[in-house]
């Protein structure tokens, strides 16, 4: 797969590997699309760019 590339430290990348083992995932990059596409589906549910922004801040990517 081919695309844009994200920089994550190496600590990240190790737990990343990890789990996405114990999951069953195929590969790292299945484990991380996947829970992209999970959390960004919640946002998706929100009827406004306010309701996002409430739930990003009750996620805590937003103070």
């Amino acid at each position: 797969m081919f695309g844009p590339k994200v920089k994550i430290s190496k600590d990240l990348m190790e737990k990343i590997k990890k789990y996405s083992a114990l999951a069953g995932y195929s590969s790292p990059d299945e484990f991380v699309l996947h829970a992209l596409e999970k959390e960004i589906a919640k946002l998706e549910e929100a009827g406004s760019d306010e309701e996002i922004k409430k739930k990003l801040q009750g996620l805590g990517y937003i103070s």
